[in-house]
């Protein structure tokens, strides 16, 4: 079958991989999409070590094909979004409703894939860049057939991390104020997030000016190139600030703009010995810097609930996806998206 495999030097679209049959507890998926994300990406660059070889993608949607003993929620010809999540259920931090600090989840990854009899590893318990992929059973997510796969493939990274962050870790209420530094896949889905959450001005700040009509169509109020005017439009600073690129620079940046009691949310990745400062003195007016990960999501209740909220007209998807490739134009694809030419390259098979 075919898929995108890195080996520690490039990535490159195959077509003989194999796959194992569903185990107890696991959901043998065809894959139908995956969005590209960034952090596909990081981990070809080295800022996210994984080991290799390895099947990229971690964002994807498609149709169950078989589900091994002990599977009841999904049954094959159901469509479901996939979660990056394999956490175990029954653990302290799964029984709280925190399944994102689960340490099964980010465990030892598994190898369920193989290549010319040698196995390969599986990126972030989904690898969506394959025809098929197998995940434990609590990954999958049935959803209503009437949304295109190629939207809701989206909704198991870039939608949850986005939207999680501002719903669940940040808990934004109506009549705040936001800033959103950064408005790629995950920007994108913190402004729609504000938006929903009734924020009242949500200023979106990047480099890039081409990208302010698709940040205003998502939600934002304002539009900046730079944090450089971020006082003018919320004078004694933001209620929360998202750093959503992975820069230290930005998220001393984002940290420097918020107001009394404010909290920076930290969703950018930079590398892993990344160091950051910030002026001590000014947190003790009850400011906060927040890690998340994974928008502190519940996968089995928030894409439900994602999804309904689209069929709603309220979230929007398919306004993501700015361009489509066959597997095998990954190439394309991810220069596409490293050149920000798309919001979201989304792979089809």
């Amino acid at each position: 079958m075919r898929g995108v495999i890195f080996d520690g030097k490039r990535p490159q679209a195959v077509d003989d991989l194999e796959i194992r049959d569903p185990g107890p507890g696991e959901v043998l998926v065809a894959i139908s999409a995956a969005g590209l994300c960034h952090s596909d990406l990081s981990v070809v660059d080295g800022t996210i070590p994984f080991p290799v070889p390895v099947v990229l993608g971690h964002e994807g949607a498609g149709v169950v094909e078989a589900v091994g003993v002990g599977v009841t929620h999904v049954q094959p010809g159901d469509h479901v979004s996939l979660s990056t999540l394999a956490n175990c259920g029954a653990c302290a931090e799964c029984d709280r409703g925190r399944p994102t600090m689960c340490r099964k989840a980010i465990g030892k990854p598994r190898q369920p894939f193989t290549r010319g009899g040698r196995p390969l590893y599986q990126f972030a318990s989904n690898s969506a860049f394959a025809e098929r992929t197998l995940v434990k059973a609590v990954q999958a997510v049935r959803i209503p057939e009437d949304i295109p796969l190629t939207s809701a493939a989206l909704i198991g990274c870039g939608v949850l991390t986005g939207m999680g962050a501002v719903l669940n870790r940040a808990r934004v209420d109506r009549g705040d104020n936001v800033l959103v530094i950064g408005t790629g896949g995950i920007g994108l889905n913190v402004l729609q997030g504000a938006r929903i959450a009734g924020a009242l001005k949500i200023v979106a700040v990047d480099s890039n000016p081409a990208k302010e009509s698709l940040a205003r169509q998502f939600g934002a109020t304002h539009f900046l190139t730079s944090t450089e005017g971020v006082k003018d439009i919320l004078p004694t600073g933001a209620h929360h600030a998202f750093e959503c690129v992975g820069r230290v620079e930005l998220i001393r940046q984002a940290i420097d703009s918020l107001d009394r009691h404010g909290q920076a949310v930290l969703l950018g990745v930079p590398p892993a010995t990344a160091e950051a400062s910030f002026l001590v003195s000014s947190m003790y007016l009850d400011k906060s810097i927040l890690g998340c990960r994974y928008g502190s999501s519940r996968p089995q209740r928030d894409i439900a609930l994602y999804a309904e909220l689209y069929r709603e007209g309220r979230l929007l998807l398919d306004e993501l996806v700015t361009a489509t490739y066959p597997v095998e134009d990954f190439e394309k694809a991810t220069e596409d998206a490293h050149e920000g030419r798309v919001a979201r390259a989304v792979l089809t098979f």
